[in-house]
């Protein structure tokens, strides 16, 4: 028989960086988890992708067990590691900040695409490419 799911909670964390302070604590210790645990297992599973934002869905039993999702991290969070830009523009479509080209725009969409809700690589790439243009960024070929 299949456990009893409590809760399912979303949290976007640093990589290898989790700790029992908020946000952490503060999302699961009411669901009566042990955090620590939660803690080493998502550190040890992503010590390797040091410097990202991590989202990651976290599934709650009834029994106080728990087991997780990692995904890949948020598409403007991917840009900036690739173009090496640290802050979007304040004011979208009036300042760019810099250029980003097609082959970085879909190197993204593939890494990406496990997470986005298409199969199609072309519509991935516009995904990656409209994030972009909201940040600030000139599409060159």
């Amino acid at each position: 028989m299949p456990k009893k799911i409590k809760v399912v909670v979303k949290l976007a964390i640093q990589a290898g960086a989790a700790n029992p302070a908020p946000p952490v604590g503060t999302a699961l210790g009411p669901q009566g988890i042990k955090i620590m645990d939660f803690c080493n297992e998502f550190n040890e599973r992503t010590k390797d992708m040091k410097g990202s934002l991590i989202p990651s869905v976290i599934t709650i039993y009834e029994d106080r067990s728990f087991d997780f999702i990692i995904k890949k991290p948020p598409v403007s969070d991917m840009i900036k590691k690739i173009t090496g830009i640290t802050k979007g523009s304040a004011t979208t479509g009036r300042e760019k900040i810099g250029k980003i080209t097609q082959a970085q725009i879909e190197k993204i969409a593939a890494d990406k695409m496990v997470d986005l809700n298409t199969k199609d690589l072309e519509a991935a790439k516009h995904m990656v490419a409209g994030t972009a243009k909201s940040m600030g960024f000139e599409i060159v070929d």
